[in-house]
């Protein structure tokens, strides 16, 4: 995935976080959306990751194709 393509997901992923929030207008989530906007969240903190990962390799003088996206559990253990 190259650099554009990743902020092109970045955007969709922003786009869905943001419908799902708005679909609240001010009251809980209902059914499975809070689901739907977990799962939203966590993608976009990946791909955000995977953006800033390539950059730093591309920095660094190395591959930026070599990053790959990584887990939930070590992504968002990086937020904390």
């Amino acid at each position: 995935m190259t650099d554009v393509e990743v902020v092109r997901r970045v955007n969709e992923l922003a786009d869905k976080e943001h419908r799902l929030e708005r679909a609240d207008s001010g009251g809980p989530l209902l059914g499975d959306e809070p689901e739907r906007l977990r799962a939203v969240e966590v993608a976009l903190d990946q791909c955000r990751d995977l953006l800033r990962e390539r950059r730093d390799r591309r920095a660094g003088g190395g591959d930026p194709d070599d990053a790959a996206a990584r887990s939930q559990a070590t992504v968002e253990g990086n937020r904390q």
